[in-house]
């Protein structure tokens, strides 16, 4: 059974020199799905040699950041003193726990950028656990004919990813060459809620056309979608049961309690060893912006 979707309208800004990101999470109308809280399409782009994305140090608790690299390259470097580059068909995670800061910065030989930056809540257990980075370089392929789908996280037809996860939780990349897949049935979780993002080119989601500007969503309850991508074309699929507690976002922040988030950020304010230092960063820390008056809970 297919559930009804939802159709989500994207947010747009520009970061960096050019570089658009559309952000499908938080939402308004659905600000998780499972323990998804945060997502963003960056690119396509195409920039001068010197002219990519440059995200000066900045702090993360309560959280993973899982990065899904599709064309280009960045440099990862955090507190804990990982320096990593993501290359295309790579992950990188980094659990922020207790805190961590990082930094993410294009080479400067490097002229193009297509990437999808996402978010996950840890658990109560796991959210203040100590910090820690991995690296993904290689993820299980499976091959529908002319649909290629890499298990990001979780398990998919039978294949499980590698990547360490805390909740139950799944992403698909879906992506076809230069041939058009046919309409392929796939089996879903019925416990799981669903999300699906365009990447480039055309896609359809039973029978609907999955608008670049819109993100699809599924209620539980789904076990069954029907995808079918046309030539050069791909999308992102995540999906999760339904996040155990009620969350605070607040910039770079997940956690449960005002209070919590207030205290971390003066600690990143007032340099505190919570977060470290990156130390061969030349350029300024990211500036917050105003702490709100009011935060409102996900989930």
């Amino acid at each position: 059974m297919s559930t009804l979707a939802t159709e989500l309208p994207l947010r747009r800004a520009e970061i960096g020199q050019g570089t658009v990101i559309a952000r499908a999470l938080p939402h308004r109308e659905k600000r998780m799905i499972g323990a998804w809280c945060f997502l963003d399409r960056a690119g396509p782009v195409q920039f001068a040699q010197g002219q990519g994305l440059d995200i000066g140090p900045h702090p993360h608790i309560g959280l993973q950041t899982f990065t899904w690299m599709i064309a280009g390259t960045l440099m990862h470097t955090d507190s804990l003193g990982s320096k990593q580059l993501i290359q295309p068909k790579q992950v990188n995670l980094m659990t922020a726990g207790h805190g961590i800061s990082h930094t993410e910065v294009a080479p400067q030989t490097e002229t193009e950028l297509h990437t999808a930056q996402l978010w996950i809540a840890l658990p109560d257990a796991k959210r203040d656990m100590p910090a820690k980075f991995q690296h993904y370089p290689q993820l299980p392929v499976i091959q529908q004919q002319q649909l290629e789908c890499t298990v990001l996280v979780g398990e998919f037809l039978e294949q499980l990813s590698p990547v360490e996860v805390y909740s139950p939780l799944v992403a698909v990349d879906f992506c076809t060459a230069q041939s058009a897949s046919q309409a392929t049935r796939f089996k879903l979780n019925p416990n799981f809620e669903y999300g699906l993002l365009l990447l480039t080119g055309d896609v359809q989601i039973n029978g609907q056309t999955l608008s670049n500007d819109n993100m699809m969503v599924f209620s539980t309850g789904t076990t069954e979608i029907v995808i079918e991508l046309a030539a050069k074309s791909r999308v992102l699929l995540i999906g999760g049961e339904p996040f155990e507690s009620p969350i605070l976002l607040w910039w770079n922040y997940v956690g449960r309690t005002e209070q919590e988030i207030k205290t971390a950020h003066q600690q990143w304010l007032a340099h505190d060893r919570r977060f470290g230092e990156i130390h061969d960063y030349d350029g300024q820390r990211l500036q917050a912006p105003t702490f709100p008056t009011h935060m409102r809970a996900s989930r």
